[in-house]
């Protein structure tokens, strides 16, 4: 190969290099946009923040346990507990696992097994597991009771709430009476 190929090889290079500077500079010029002085728009924080809280706390008071309970079903809360069986016991006079045993936990005051250390939120939250506690424990325990140890995402789905609460519910000595 002789120098004026490797020439003519660098020439074209260069020319396109150039043909795209070029035409990157020349769509600037036709497609110019005048860029506002300051961008986007400000969101009052403190506003918006006070309207999604006041809209949550709306959202769990509005929950009808009675309707919530009708869409249960034993036979899907004993499948979807056994999620929870990685941790927790469900017959009677079951040990403490991971979790505490769950047998009779409808009804049962919170934190109150003996051989079981429960975290400080739980041994001081003071209140039953009613229908519509576990309701909302179940969704995400920990944005329930906070400071609570239990690392489970949560059940999203309220027919699966529903069931593992009916299930919950028949493993007991004196099930509570459905809503």
């Amino acid at each position: 190969m002789d120098s004026f190929e490797i020439n003519k090889i660098i020439a074209a290079v260069l020319m396109v290099a150039l043909l795209v500077i070029g035409i990157g500079k020349l769509s600037d010029i036709i497609f110019y946009v005048d860029k506002p002085k300051t961008p986007g728009y400000a969101v009052d924080t403190e506003q918006a923040i006070t309207a999604s809280a006041n809209i949550s706390e709306t959202a769990e008071e509005k929950i009808d346990i009675a309707a919530l309970m009708a869409m249960g079903d034993l036979t899907v809360g004993e499948k979807v507990f056994k999620k929870c069986a990685a941790c927790h016991s469900i017959v009677k006079g079951g040990k403490n696992n991971i979790g505490p045993a769950l047998y009779n936990v409808v009804g049962r005051q919170v934190g109150v097994v003996t051989d079981y250390k429960y975290s400080k939120a739980l041994s001081g939250y003071g209140k039953e597991w009613t229908f519509e506690e576990l309701n909302g424990y179940l969704i995400k325990p920990a944005k329930w009771i906070k400071g609570t140890k239990m690392a489970f995402a949560g059940l999203r789905k309220e027919k699966d709430r529903a069931s593992v609460i009916l299930y919950l519910n028949q493993n007991s000595d004196n099930p509570l009476t459905l809503p």
